[in-house]
Formats: C-alpha cells, structure tokens, sequence
C-alpha cells in the first residue's frame, strides 16, 4: 500500500495518507485567545483534509490538547460551530503542555478518504 506525504518537512509533513486513511500533524492556531487558536487551527484542518482528498465530515478521530482545562468550554465552543453535527467524531480531550507557552490548544486528526 503506498504512502503519501503532503507538506513534508524537516521533522514531520502535514499529513500523512496511507490506504483510505489519512493522518494529520497536530494543528495549531494563531492568536491570543483559545477562541481564535481553535478558529485557526480547524481552518488549518480543513485544508489539509480538502489537500488530502477529504473533509470535516470524514473525521473518524481528533485529539484535542489544552494548556489549561479551564478553557474547555470556550475550545468546544468553537469546535462545536465547526464540526459537522451529521458526523461527528471520536474525540477526546486533555490537558498538556504544549510545544510553547503561546499554544494554547492543538488538534491532532484522523480522517477516511
């Protein structure tokens, strides 16, 4: 079975199709509050699904990691506007350290073709 790598990188590509499967880096977003990180990551989601053949509708997984537990509500806020209410996925949600302080939620998505 082939693999395709899209947005490949020094460290890691953008996603990752394997099969009828693909596979997201974790996305993370611009601005100051976890509202515009969430709006700026999913958009990052979207594109990269719609690069790989795929969409928000075939999302069979995501990942979601906050820097502080507090801001859940204002994450799902965003996350459920976004999502498509017919399909949603498999989802869990934790809080972690992320890659800097100025990240404040990161995203990590599974996806069907």
């Amino acid at each position: 079975m082939s693999i395709k790598r899209i947005e490949p990188g020094k460290r890691m590509s953008g996603a990752v199709v394997h099969g009828n499967t693909v596979y997201l880096a974790g996305q993370v977003g611009e601005g100051a509050s976890v509202t515009e990180q969430s709006k700026s990551a999913l958009a990052e989601v979207d594109r990269l699904l719609a690069a790989a053949g795929s969409d928000k509708s075939k999302i069979l997984q995501t990942i979601i990691y906050l820097s502080d537990m507090s801001t859940f509500g204002e994450m799902n806020a965003v996350w459920e506007a976004w999502i498509d209410p017919a399909n949603p996925p498999a989802r869990a949600t934790s809080e972690a350290a992320l890659a800097t302080p100025d990240y404040k939620v990161e995203f990590i998505v599974t996806a069907a073709l």
